[in-house]
């Protein structure tokens, strides 16, 4: 198999409602939720184009056009922004997409799942290796996850999982992997199972949302069908990617924060605004002051 080196291009499956965050996800999509001053959305995007993508392609479906006009050019707000004297705005505007980078939009007709919406950006990936970011997952680290992964990715030449260790009650939230050298940052995963239930999860190495796919996955997703739910599974295309090839597991080192959950949201809200270069220290002291002075529930 011939794969490059340089990975161009990243996919953003965005095509989901966000239910657990209505109302707020009524008419603007989850993907635009902010942490601080930066939507979801552009955290991924920023990521991608770290870990060397130039082409992005965002798989939506309906109510997502915030997305669209996120990462459009605005000419009347940054001559707007240039009158009144505002270039440091004005420069955070213009480098939401740098020039160098290409934006496709693909739209998937039904929620048929994740595999789908992966197999929906064929058309504009080709027959190269590529990313898959998922925005819910929003992952800190020094060096960027996807980053990290690409650079397995160049040592083995092979797809590439990011993975996890989650506590064992959770393996029915996640696709579980099991590897050949559990104690070891990177390995080839000998088998995946989507969401098994404790008692039969292969071990507690989750699949989180960073992939790198080798092309050969989009023949596997169209001969799958349907799987669990009524869906085409992203983890059933791999299970039969690996059956030809092999694919690994990488432990990525970072903080993962699940913003597809109200809590994790908040968590990463609270950590990202804590680590602000502008706003980290008065919000530090603003919480202590809470923690101090609020009210202590009584244990009944």
């Amino acid at each position: 198999m011939n794969m490059r080196s340089a990975i161009r291009t990243a996919v953003f499956p965005v095509a989901g409602r966000g239910t657990r965050f209505l109302p707020a996800t009524k008419a603007s999509p989850k993907e635009m939720l902010p942490v601080v001053d930066k939507p979801l959305i552009q955290y991924a995007v920023e990521e991608a184009l770290a870990a060397g993508a130039r082409r992005l392609v965002f798989i939506t479906g309906a109510s997502k056009r915030a997305i669209e006009d996120h990462f459009d050019s605005d000419p009347e707000l940054e001559q707007l922004l240039h009158s009144q004297g505002k270039s440091d705005l004005l420069n955070q505007i213009r480098s939401v997409l740098p020039s160098y980078a290409a934006c496709i939009y693909i739209r998937q007709p039904a929620p048929l799942g994740l595999g789908h919406a992966v197999l929906c950006a064929q058309p504009a990936v080709g027959a190269e290796p590529f990313f898959v970011h998922l925005a819910d997952d929003l992952i800190r680290s020094d060096v960027p996850c996807l980053q990290q992964m690409a650079a397995v990715y160049a040592e083995k030449r092979a797809s590439v999982l990011g993975v996890e260790l989650v506590p064992r009650r959770d393996t029915e939230r996640y696709g579980i992997v099991e590897v050949e050298a559990p104690n070891s940052a990177t390995s080839r995963i000998r088998s995946i199972v989507e969401k098994p239930k404790p008692a039969d999860a292969p071990s507690r190495l989750a699949v989180v949302g960073r992939y790198v796919l080798a092309p050969a996955i989009f023949g596997h997703l169209e001969k799958i069908g349907h799987g669990s739910g009524g869906e085409i599974q992203l983890t059933d295309g791999i299970g039969a990617l690996m059956r030809e090839e092999a694919v690994y597991a990488h432990r990525f080192e970072g903080k993962r924060y699940d913003c597809g959950s109200k809590l994790g949201y908040l968590q990463a809200t609270v950590e990202y605004a804590l680590a602000h270069r502008q706003l980290g220290r008065e919000f530090g002291k603003y919480l202590h002051e809470v923690v101090r002075t609020r009210p202590r529930t009584k244990r009944k």
